[in-house]
């Protein structure tokens, strides 16, 4: 179980840092107060109602397209290993050392009550003091 849910978490993380690193583009066509149109890979479509700069110069256009920019991180950071010092050294050395058996998954190799059968009892208890389930 504890393999299993290290995998798991191993693999959450590898995909947090994989889609921390993307950058995408997200275009959206409003017409009017109306979402219409929205795309991640490419350009939207238009709903059809585009007008001539030259022939409606006076009217408002009511489409507006709108582009948002999604940046995922360029750089990420490397730890850098550093000199461990002498008394950190002596530390870890003396917890592994101290911990080394607790940390050791030990099983019983013989199991000692495979073959016996229970114990004769000597006197019948029930008939003796007469107690019995009706």
């Amino acid at each position: 179980m504890k393999q299993f849910f290290l995998k798991i978490v191993t693999i959450t993380l590898s995909f947090l840092v994989l889609f921390s690193t993307f950058s995408f583009t997200v275009d959206t066509h409003y017409c009017g107060d109306f979402l219409m149109d929205v795309s991640i890979l490419g350009e939207t479509d238009g709903c059809g109602m585009q007008m001539d700069k030259q022939v409606f110069a006076k009217k408002k256009n009511c489409c507006k397209d709108e582009v948002h920019k999604v940046e995922g991180q360029d750089e990420l950071q490397v730890q850098k290993v550093e000199q461990i010092s002498f008394e950190n050294q002596q530390f870890l050395a003396s917890f592994v050392v101290s911990y080394q058996d607790l940390l050791i998954i030990g099983e019983s190799k013989t199991t000692f009550y495979k073959d016996f059968s229970p114990p004769d009892i000597p006197r019948n208890y029930q008939v003796l003091y007469q107690s019995f389930l009706i």
